[in-house]
């Protein structure tokens, strides 16, 4: 599988060209334009210097941790804070009904019917990509942290005919790929109703998915599936990993990102955050949503402008070796990190974290994720045939994976 793409385009102007052309069977076959990195010069698609928004495709630059889990390592202490860290409530979830659709109508057509237009596209100076309208009252919508990158003040349409509306970025958290943008609430069209969040526990494979988004600034396309599977992991722009994410096969292409996952009820079970490219510029049917209860979680604190606590360990871990087969491997410790200064050592394989015993390297983050920066946890290690009792001090998530 080849490394996850985000659902961002930068290059909007070019791609929705050719998208449109598409459409309209006259484009011609060609070679799509090779994707650039945020350090990229602005370009156009034929490689010449460009004016106004940078022409870049944001790929991640490292495999999706499911794949890692075969081949390689990732970093531990990649959960939420858990419920000691007082804050503000979470979003409510809503019990989800199926939708009845008119006479004649499809209950894909219902749900977009529903929610679209609460769909609004975000734009900054680097591309464009997809947000929702969660809080009419209140001018709230969610989008992906890495649509809004390092802007403060984004344009929101709602449908290609609406107005330009200025956007404030209140929030953003890399590590979950969540942002929040406020607008005047008097700007929000009377027939966008807020999107309501449904419970992501109850979400099942196989149960219609529907994606609202603006792939190739396309304006508000729909597209249906059902939910492949539950509880992958993806990496988030800031190198840590996004947990319990919903994979799904309804076509989701660059600049779905930001976009609601809905479904049978038209209520949000994610948001569209990336795709598995297998070295295609295109969708191969393998797109991942950040589940909805991690959006009610974090979202709240977002919209106050509050930074996100998460513990840290400090240490890459893999699956433990034939002769160990249970446990997480210690492939790397950063110096100076909470691992370290505790005597982890690379080649140790953690057994058990505060008495929760650790069967692969997931269950290493699930083990902290309740603890809060400067918690002390006990770690039971294997190293060289014996067992060590150590005792490490949590610390707080760097910006990036050291």
């Amino acid at each position: 599988m080849g490394s996850p793409r985000h659902l961002w385009t930068g290059g909007w102007r070019d791609e929705s060209e050719r998208a449109r052309d598409a459409a309209e069977g006259t484009a011609e076959l060609r070679r799509p334009p090779q994707p650039q990195t945020p350090g990229a010069s602005d370009a156009g698609a034929d490689g010449r210097s460009g004016g106004g928004s940078r022409r870049l495709t944001w790929l991640l630059g490292a495999v999706l941790v499911a794949a890692a889990i075969a081949g390689g390592a990732f970093a531990a202490g990649m959960l939420l804070d858990g419920g000691r860290d007082s804050g503000p409530d979470p979003l409510p979830a809503v019990a989800s009904e199926p939708i009845k659709p008119h006479r004649g109508e499809t209950r894909a057509g219902a749900i977009y019917a529903a929610a679209s237009p609460a769909v609004t596209s975000v734009r900054t100076n680097s591309g464009e990509g997809t947000g929702f309208l969660i809080d009419h009252d209140e001018g709230m919508l969610v989008t992906n942290a890495h649509v809004v990158g390092t802007a403060t003040h984004v344009l929101v349409r709602f449908g290609q005919d609406g107005d330009a509306i200025d956007g404030d970025v209140l929030g953003v958290d890399p590590s979950s790929d969540l942002a929040v943008v406020s607008i005047d609430p008097s700007r929000v069209p009377r027939g966008a109703k807020a999107l309501r969040f449904a419970d992501s526990r109850a979400v099942e494979v196989g149960d219609l998915v529907v994606a609202i988004g603006n792939p190739f600034g396309l304006d508000r396309t729909a597209t249906e599936g059902i939910v492949s599977g539950l509880g992958r992991s993806i990496q988030s722009p800031n190198g840590f990993a996004i947990d319990d994410v919903i994979q799904t096969d309804a076509p989701i292409n660059p600049g779905n990102s930001g976009g609601p996952l809905l479904d049978d009820g038209a209520n949000v079970i994610g948001v569209n955050s990336q795709i598995a490219t297998a070295g295609v510029a295109g969708n191969i049917g393998i797109g991942f949503a950040v589940p909805s209860n991690t959006v009610r979680q974090i979202v709240p604190r977002l919209e106050r402008g509050e930074a996100i606590p998460r513990p840290w360990l400090g240490v890459t871990t893999t699956p433990a070796s034939p002769t160990h087969p249970d446990g997480a491997e210690v492939a790397a410790v950063v110096t100076d990190g909470p691992a370290a200064d505790a005597g982890v050592k690379r080649g140790d394989v953690i057994k058990q974290i505060d008495g929760e015993p650790i069967q692969d390297p997931k269950d290493v983050a699930a083990a902290i994720g309740d603890e809060k920066p400067g918690d002390r946890v006990v770690l039971e290690v294997e190293r060289d045939g014996r067992t060590l009792t150590l005792h490490a001090t949590l610390g707080k998530r760097p910006a990036h994976i050291p």
